[in-house]
């Protein structure tokens, strides 16, 4: 705190006290008695701040004397720099003048005390007079007080020439002394007005050294911060405190102010003030008065550090404040003026403003030197209190009493007659003896004098004193003396006079006589100043108000020192507290700065990740955006030159069509589509592996060294996810705030694309509806990938609207469950691999919530995407339904490879299926021989006996401590065994060429013959494969339709196609005959023990030992955590090593599979595909006569229990439909409990509209259809639901839409540019869903999107007037007049009224013709299966069977005219009709006949099979329809060689 400040507020808190307690009449005995103080507390502490503000005022007006003296004594110093230091000294203002606002109290400087102060000390001992104890304490505090005071301020003018004289001498040997002290410092000591700041109301500035009065001694603490640190260092004990209090700033400003203001607390708040503290020493000297008289003076002469520890005991210095306060101009030889030259200017520049006024020193006994002084100068030192800021130099603190005598007992020397010689002489000494004397504090002069002479003395110094001036000179020390004291002195007697009888028994003599009694005679007769203080000089007065008043005061300053202590601990304490809140605060403060400024630099790396991945996003765009343009203008370019496009002609079309595998995934996850390969070749430069460039598999599998114990994890240990619902909470909730999201991405992260021998890195991004994958293109691996490869390589810039999703996997890679597999609507899937699992979550829940598709029996949620195959196992229903028959061994076989993580994406986790059958040598297979079928139970190393030892004993003898034993070092399933079954067809053989160095195999290693492939599955120890799916479904696996060449054999055969086993004629005859075995009764009774040995509990562990079925310890899940291996080279070791040996598939269950139930007992079930009934049912069950006679020529049997109206829809030749109730009795006929007596025995219940002829204009379309249309069936479609009929042949060129209910057109659908002559739907999926093809006049085919949901053509309801079509397919030369489109295998085949029909694929690329025999060139009916069967009429009775890749597989000619042509939903049989009126069924494959029905009455115009594949509606030409029971099964080979 400032000077300045300080002052202001020491003058504010009197102006408290002054309305507070003396202009107020208020009893503060309930204050003090709440506040737990003692009786009148609050009027001693009054006493103790008017105390200390009115020497505060003493002293500034001596100060303001002593400027008037310094501008004339020190004008001609030689020192330029001294003139300037004493300059500004003089010219400073008080403090208090400094103060903006504040005036002076200082209204006379000559008076001793200030009116205000006069006032106040009279309201102190006579505002509460009635309390007589209390008021007679205060008024002896006070009178010992002002008797200090008189007696000062007489001396002060009874020599202040010899002041004068003194001060320019001693002015000169300060400044060198000064000059030459090392360790003097300025000390600015701020002044602490508020009283509880104790200690400090004076300040000055000295040298730290001689810094040993108690009273700052004890209270260090008074020194503010900011000067302590300007301090040379002060030794350790100056510095200590009694009671060890830590320094702080406690005694500025940090008290309790409030409780002072409101004037409730002002004992106990105020505490230890500065005042109290001043004047305690002054008590403690008077006590120590009374006790020892002597002491050793050469005790104080010490050095500063022993002078300082025994100022720390209490009350040693005391004299020093009295004396201050009542200072004599004695020794002036030593205390004159003398500025203290700074010795750092810029604490000089500082402190100036601050020097108001200078003291003498007020104890010249307790004294340390600031270090030895030289001869001939004079060691001076200051002991003392100072006010703020003061410049002070050295031993000028003014005192209060001085002494000649050197007797202890003398107390006052009133004349101070002293020379300068003799003092200066004795100066060294003179600062002694005042410490030792146990007195009113002297000061010593160079003669002591006995005691009983001192008066005498006085006396006489006196008379010579005013014998040696005029009588001028003596009027005017009178003058002076009454107008300094004129003020005060009335008080005082006022105050004797008052407590005249209190005092008068308190103030005793020497000898008990009472003094006041003689001195009221004298003040009641004269009214003379100097009287009054010549009494109070006199030396009984002197003792007896030392000894007697002085107790008072002593009582006063111990109680203000108690206060002081504790409130000084009070403050440190709350200091320190206060401390700690601020550095804990500070501490919050800079932690939250910290996170602001982490949260911003957060923020900033965001907004940057956003930007680059903008920038990316753009990127991959625009290159996404090439490769579409490319692919568009690709498919342009072939539409417009193919053989059929319209620049086409035959001498274009190449010499070689290349084809290739389409990705294209039927329901059954079969690959069974090709498309034209634009990267086709004969690969006539890949050459042939030579023998010597294989070694062994053992030897393989030894040179590559296993670092098992580097990554081992536990086998067994699964991370099991919980099928709870608890999840899909979160993930809605995630959804929410998903779409919430304003950036365009929701996440973007580091993935691999893993495609069939291609992992590509790259970013995959996913937005609110699409996923985004841009391949890392500066990759170095992504850089060595052979772009051949790449080119079948999809989704490398790949984007994918999330509506277009429809399941999401969990998947591994290298064994580690961080892979996810996403299938498409499409028919497609892609895989990518990510950093971590925790990815993996992410990803699945930042994509749409499908699941893992419909087709499993479980729900569509996110959990179940994260799912174990374990889990996904368990949950599904799809092992109750393969035990029930509802799907196929295949079926089922596909869905545990697909759950078990299988996947056509990672050649290394190929789909396995079994090989089923044993005789590969045979020309006929007989599929009801046991022996012929493989024995299940074992795996494929197992079946030899003796091959099957060599592997157990190479178990048993295991001897490598590094590797954990196997019987098998390869494995039934590899990327090499996947490529090798598939080399003949594209893509896999570019990947194959890529995987062995441009290389075809060996001849003789090659897959050249299916029963030499047995064989050595069988005999050779290195060769234990299984098979893939592509046996049971793809015959061109087994052509080398790209004419590669492939080597010659040892045995001098030249490999080409694969050589087929001799009951199977081409390669369709053996995939049909190894399906036929792999859903034969056989197999079905023993396949659960197969899925035991690879998907089940036989996978590991003591089964797996004991069922001879262990493979090396990396193929299986577990056995290694990659993320364990921290060195690159050794982690791809690792990895090259997994992708060699394999990988085992996951481990689905660990308790035996359930067997298959057998046909017999699910003969009684509707719905087994398999039942086997009585022979003796009827072939027609009904005949449904219409009223019209109008033929039926289009009939469609929606018979599904869970539609709203299962019914046959019938549709007549006029355009009269009938929506004809169909009742699911025929199901249930031969069941027990069935009876003949049933409500509804028939099947078909009329349309009642039509029977009763009632509602007829609501089943009549009348709408004119252009004149040239013969209507048949394929110019109706109904939707489904059989809610709504779609109809062409209208003259507008449009085809329409009604609803069945009501008969009222809902929708006109234009596209063509012609008549639309045929319609064809597709089968309908959930929803309702489905395709519509058109075809027209045009020559062209619109395929079109039917909405389920919203019952239009088209997406968007709003845009219903103008659907788009999906596709336009081009090619024909004439007028379409049919088509069919099958959805599950993405191909829209159609005839035109001349010409080959032409396959396009639902995206409108046409795939090719299927040429027929030059006899076969008007097709009229096509039929296609889901099997991949293309039946064709043609006219005049001529039938092709075409498979979906364009090959004639059979024809046939009858006479009939057919009208209708039906295919069974597994595609194996055909039904036609025609106009002689005869139901035929024949075997699709061969056209082989398998039954005929009786014979009708009418031509048959339309046909439709019931859900069930039980019932047969025809449409005849006479207007009824007749329902035929029909059961392929009973023309399936097993049924008729059993049952």
């Amino acid at each position: 705190m400032s000077a300045e400040t300080a002052v202001t507020f020491l003058s504010r808190l009197m102006a408290m006290v002054d309305v507070l307690v003396f202009a107020s009449s208020l009893n503060f005995s309930e204050i003090e008695a709440e506040k737990n103080m003692s009786s009148g507390g609050l009027m001693r502490q009054c006493l103790r701040l008017v105390c200390c503000v009115a020497v505060r005022n003493c002293l500034e007006c001596r100060q303001r004397q002593r400027e008037r003296v310094n501008k004339s004594s020190l004008i001609s110093s030689k020192t330029q720099e001294t003139l300037q230091g004493i300059s500004a000294t003089t010219t400073a203002k008080t403090p208090l003048e400094n103060v903006p606002g504040n005036l002076s109290p200082i209204k006379d400087p000559d008076r001793l005390l200030q009116d205000v102060d006069i006032n106040r000390l009279r309201a102190v001992v006579f505002r509460d007079v009635d309390d007589s104890k209390q008021a007679q304490f205060l008024a002896l505090a006070v009178v010992y007080f002002i008797s200090v005071l008189m007696v000062s301020k007489y001396r002060d003018i009874l020599e202040p020439q010899r002041e004068t004289a003194r001060s320019g001498i001693q002015a000169g040997r300060n400044i060198r002394q000064e000059i030459n002290s090392p360790t003097s410092t300025v000390v600015v000591i701020p002044s602490i007005p508020h009283p509880s700041l104790n200690h400090g109301f004076l300040a000055k500035l000295i040298p730290e050294q001689s810094f040993t009065h108690s009273f700052y001694k004890e209270t260090p603490a008074v020194f503010p911060d900011n000067i302590k640190e300007k301090e040379t260092p002060t030794p350790v004990e100056d510095i200590q405190l009694e009671s060890s209090i830590p320094h702080t700033d406690s005694g500025i400003g940090e008290e309790q102010m409030p409780s002072i203001l409101n004037g409730t607390d002002l004992e106990t708040s105020t505490g230890p003030d500065a005042m109290s503290e001043l004047l305690s020493t002054l008590s403690s000297e008077v006590k120590k008065s009374q006790e020892s008289l002597t002491e050793s003076p050469s005790e104080i002469l010490k050095p500063a550090s022993s002078i300082s520890s025994i100022s720390q005991s209490k009350g040693i210095n005391v004299k020093e404040i009295l004396k201050s306060l009542v200072a004599a101009p004695v020794e002036i030889a030593e205390c004159g003026p003398d500025p203290i030259p700074y010795p750092d200017p810029a604490l000089k520049r500082e402190a100036q403003p601050i020097l108001p006024m200078q003291y003498h020193s007020f104890d010249r006994s307790v004294v340390v030197p600031v270090k030895k002084p030289p001869p001939g100068s004079l060691a001076v030192t200051t002991v003392g209190t100072a006010t703020a800021g003061g410049g002070l130099p050295p031993s000028s603190t003014p005192n209060i009493f001085a002494a000649t005598g050197a007797t202890p007992k003398s107390m006052i020397n009133t004349t101070g007659a002293v020379d300068s010689g003799s003092s200066s002489s004795s100066s060294s000494s003179s600062f002694v003896n005042g410490a030792t004397s146990k007195n009113l504090p002297a000061v010593q002069t160079v003669a002591p004098m006995p005691e009983d002479s001192a008066e005498n003395m006085r006396v006489s110094q006196m008379h010579q004193k005013l014998s040696s001036c005029d009588e001028l000179l003596y009027s005017s020390i009178t003058a002076k003396l009454e107008r300094a004291l004129e003020k005060v002195a009335p008080l005082l007697r006022e105050i004797f006079v008052d407590f005249a009888p209190f005092l008068s028994r308190t103030l005793l003599g020497s000898h008990g006589q009472e003094l006041l009694i003689e001195g009221l005679v004298c003040m009641k007769s004269s009214t003379s100043v100097v009287e009054l203080v010549m009494l109070l000089c006199s030396q009984e007065w002197q003792n007896s108000i030392q000894k007697n008043a002085g107790l008072a005061f002593i009582e006063l300053i111990n109680e203000g020192r108690l206060l002081c202590h504790a409130m000084k601990d009070h403050i440190v304490r709350v200091a320190n507290e206060a401390e700690f809140i601020l550095n804990r605060q500070r501490a919050e403060d800079v932690h939250k700065h910290a996170e602001f400024e982490s949260q911003c630099a957060q923020y900033a790396a965001d907004r940057r990740e956003e930007e680059k991945m903008c920038d990316h996003l753009i990127s991959a765009a625009k290159h996404r955006d090439h490769v579409t343009a490319n692919q568009l203008k690709q498919k342009i370019l072939n539409i417009l030159t193919n053989k059929h496009g319209a620049w086409g002609a035959v001498s274009h079309s190449q010499l070689h069509d290349f084809w290739r595998l389409d990705y294209w995934e039927d329901d059954l996850r079969r690959r069974r589509r090709f498309v034209r390969n634009a990267f086709g070749s004969t690969h006539s430069d890949a050459l042939l592996k030579a023998a010597v460039e294989y070694g062994t598999e053992e030897d393989v599998v030894k040179s590559k060294k296993t670092f098992r114990s580097q990554a081992v994890v536990n086998q067994n240990a699964e991370t099991e996810l919980m099928l709870e619902g608890d999840d899909d909470a979160v993930s809605l909730l995630q959804e929410k705030e998903i779409d919430n999201l304003a950036g365009p991405v929701v996440l973007s992260t580091p993935a691999q694309l893993i495609a069939p021998v291609v992992v590509a890195k790259g970013t995959l991004s996913i937005t609110t509806t699409e996923i985004y994958f841009e391949v890392d293109e500066e990759d170095p691996a992504f850089k060595k990938i052979d772009p051949k490869v790449l080119a079948y390589t999809e989704g490398l810039h790949g984007k994918w609207m999330f509506s277009e999703i429809r399941a999401v996997f969990s998947r591994r890679y290298l064994l580690q469950n961080t892979a996810l597999e996403v299938f498409m609507a499409n028919r497609t899937s892609v895989m990518f691999n990510f950093p971590d699992q925790a990815t993996v979550k992410k990803v699945v829940y930042s994509l749409p919530r499908v699941g893992v598709g419909t087709s499993y029996g479980l729900p569509q949620a996110r959990r179940i995407s994260l799912a174990t195959p374990r889990q996904l196992y368990k949950s599904s229903n799809m092992t109750q339904r393969w035990q029930r028959r509802e799907i196929s061994n295949f079926e089922y076989l596909m869905f545990l490879n697909t759950i078990a993580g299988r996947t056509y994406n990672d050649l290394n986790q190929y789909p396995v299926f079994p090989w089923v059958l044993t005789n590969y040598e045979s020309e006929e297979l007989d599929l009801t021989l046991p022996g012929n079928f493989r024995d299940l139970s074992k795996p494929i190393g197992a079946l030899n006996p003796k091959r099957a030892v060599f592997y157990a004993e190479r178990y048993e003898t295991w001897e490598d401590d590094q590797t954990p034993p196997y019987h098998y070092n390869t494995h039934y399933s590899t990327s090499t065994c996947t490529l090798c079954w598939l080399v003949r067809i594209e893509p896999f053989t570019t990947f194959f060429l890529n995987a062995n160095d441009g290389k075809f195999d060996h001849p003789d290693r090659t897959f050249s013959s299916v029963a030499r492939s047995w064989r050595t599955s069988q005999r050779d120890t290195s060769d234990v494969k299984e098979l893939i799916p592509e046996f049971y479904y793809l015959p061109e696996m087994f052509v080398n339709s790209n004419g590669y060449n492939l080597g010659v054999r040892e045995d001098e055969v030249v490999v080409n196609d694969v050589e087929l086993p001799p009951w199977a004629k081409k390669p369709e005859d053996f995939v049909r005959i190894n399906r036929m075995a792999l859903e034969s009764e056989f197999v079905s009774c023993q396949l659960h023990q197969w899925i035991d040995l690879i998907f089940g509990y036989k996978q590991r562990g003591p089964e797996a030992v004991r069922a001879l079925n262990v493979f090396h310890y990396l193929t299986y899940e577990g056995s290694v955590n990659l993320d364990s291996i921290t060195d690159p080279v050794l982690r791809e070791a690792m990895e090259a090593q997994i992708q060699n040996f394999g990988q085992t598939p996951s481990q689905l269950l660990i308790e035996p599979h359930p067997p298959r139930s057998s046909a017999m007992h699910l003969c009684f079930l509707p719905q087994s595909p398999l039942m086997f009934k009585d022979q003796m049912q009827q072939d027609v069950i009904m005949v449904l006569k219409f009223p019209s006679n109008s033929p039926v020529t289009h009939v469609a049997a929606n018979t599904l229990p869970h539609l709203t109206i299962p019914a046959v829809v019938t549709v007549t030749c006029s355009r009269l439909f009938a929506v004809n109730r169909w009742h699911n009795t025929v199901g249930l006929r031969g069941a027990p409990g069935y009876s003949l007596d049933q409500a509804h025995h028939l099947p078909i219940e009329m349309d009642p509209l039509i029977a009763n002829n009632s509602g007829v204009n609501k089943r009549q379309i009348t709408d004119l259809v252009d004149q040239s249309i013969q209507i048949n069936a394929h110019c109706f479609v109904v939707t489904a639901d059989n809610r709504y009929i779609l109809i062409c042949g209208f003259w507008d060129k449009s085809f329409r839409v009604y609803s069945t209910e009501t008969g009222k057109l809902t929708q006109i659908v234009f596209g063509h540019w012609d008549v639309v002559t045929c319609l064809a739907r597709s089968e309908s999926y959930i929803g309702g869903d489905c395709y519509i093809v058109s075809g027209s006049r045009d020559a062209t085919l619109l395929l079109w999107y039917w909405s389920g949901r919203h019952h239009i053509i088209g997406d968007n309801p709003n845009s219903s007037d103008y659907p788009a079509p999906r596709a336009v397919l081009t090619g024909h030369d004439h007028e379409v007049v049919c088509v069919s489109v099958c959805a599950e295998l993405g191909l829209v085949i159609s005839g035109a009224k001349e010409g080959p029909c032409l396959v396009h694929t639902i995206t409108g690329d046409l795939l090719r013709a299927l040429e027929g025999t030059e006899n076969c060139l008007y097709p009229r009916l096509i039929s296609v299966s889901s099997e991949g069967h293309c039946i064709i009429y043609y006219e005049r009775g001529r039938f092709s069977n075409f498979s979906i890749n364009g090959k004639l597989l059979a024809q046939m000619e009858i006479n009939d005219s057919t009208r209708a042509i039906l295919l069974s939903s597994d595609g194996q049989n055909l039904v036609t009709g025609g106009d002689n009126g005869v139901v035929e069924v024949w075997q699709a494959c061969d056209f082989k006949q398998l039954y005929i029905y009786p014979g009708c009455d009418a031509g048959i115009r339309a046909m439709d099979l019931s859900h069930d594949q039980r019932t047969l509606i025809t449409g005849m030409a006479s207007g009824s329809i007749v329902a035929f029971n029909i059961d392929f099964n009973r023309w399936h080979y097993e049924h008729q060689n059993r049952y």
